[in-house]
């Protein structure tokens, strides 16, 4: 694991292989670590980047709010210090969001953009109230809300067979902070809405989803995609596709790569 120095704040990232650069983001309550079972095959041919976004893994809170714009910043001094001038970008939920974020302050620097589990829209009305409800949840009982809102990332059916693995994301969760927790919370519910980008931007683009995600509404999602150049891979599964599918994920990924 690498540092750097980012507004005061240490940012965490790893750095492997060679060729053109992949930039993997994780999600909300997760950590770069989420992709270890997954970059082994993109390393033969590619230069592959994980970053911890701020407050989570071993990246630092940077404050009590952390937008969407914040964490792009963070990512591109990641960039910067690896002279890394453009990249594919991979999101995963909220690593979408800071994806996006990325893309529309440094359009120059993205080759390819891959929304995992995301979505190019703004939250709601009734998914910012939601997110406040969140805080509320988390200051009154965090171990409580973190176990709650990792096993609802899964769908239904998966959540016996793969309890296991959920144990696992719940304990790497668990170690993200009160506070990275509340300030991404916040940072999520007043980010833009960014579909526009599906539409107008020129490098190639994927959006992954799973019918059965108990958190984006799969068939609102996939509406923002009507009409653009926007592949749609659509899994059978929850949220989680990394590890509900991820066979069928890596080889998705892989074909996308080889057009870029």
């Amino acid at each position: 694991m690498n540092h750097i120095q980012f507004k005061n704040t240490s940012i965490a990232y790893s750095d492997t292989g060679k060729g053109t650069a992949i930039v993997f983001l994780h999600g909300f309550l997760e950590n770069q670590k989420m992709w270890n079972n997954l970059i082994a095959p993109f390393t033969k041919k590619n230069r592959v980047i994980t970053i911890d976004l701020l407050g989570h893994g071993e990246t630092e809170c940077l404050g009590y709010v952390q937008s969407m714009e914040d964490n792009a910043d963070a990512v591109h001094a990641v960039l910067a210090e690896l002279r890394i001038r453009k990249a594919i970008f991979v999101g995963h939920s909220m690593g979408g969001y800071v994806a996006l974020a990325f893309a529309e302050m440094h359009p120059d620097a993205v080759k390819g953009l891959v929304l995992l589990n995301s979505t190019a829209k703004a939250d709601s009305d009734e998914r910012k109230t939601n997110r406040d409800r969140a805080i509320k949840a988390v200051k009154q009982s965090y171990k409580g809300f973190v176990s709650m809102a990792i096993t609802n990332l899964f769908s239904e059916n998966n959540r016996e067979r793969l309890n296991d693995q959920i144990e696992i994301v719940k304990k790497e969760a668990l170690k993200t902070p009160l506070q990275a927790i509340v300030a991404s919370l916040e940072g999520m519910k007043i980010r833009k809405d960014r579909e526009v980008l599906l539409h107008l931007t020129p490098y190639p683009k994927m959006l992954i989803l799973g019918e059965k995600d108990p958190v984006l509404d799969y068939e609102e999602t996939k509406v923002q995609v009507e009409n653009t150049n926007v592949e749609l891979i659509t899994f059978p599964d929850g949220h989680m596709s990394h590890i509900e599918n991820q066979e069928e994920l890596t080889g998705v990924l892989l074909q996308f790569f080889k057009k870029i």
